[in-house]
């Protein structure tokens, strides 16, 4: 299903404004998102950005911190992440 990206608000997609971090360094979806009925779809592309790379890169290390994955786990998903990151940043 696609829809037509004219009706998209500005800030669709835009992973600063739809998931910025908080006070605590953790992110959060702003209240000003929640009534949005394209906040789903929204999040998920600001996801497949290289920010959203990052992202995914701060939940692995915040695992490691948690002691839920080890050393070589951590290792190997950032190495991934990252080269994904260089395959987005040439394209």
């Amino acid at each position: 299903m696609t829809i037509n990206q004219k009706k998209f608000p500005p800030c669709f997609g835009d992973l600063k404004t739809v998931f910025p971090k908080g006070k605590e360094g953790l992110r959060q979806t702003p209240e000003s998102c929640m009534i949005c009925c394209y906040k789903t779809a929204c999040l998920r592309k600001a996801m497949l950005d290289k920010d959203g790379i990052t992202v995914r890169q701060e939940m692995v290390d915040r695992a490691y911190a948690a002691g839920t994955v080890g050393f070589f786990e951590r290792w190997s998903r950032k190495k991934a992440l990252s080269l994904k990151k260089q395959r987005r940043e040439e394209s």
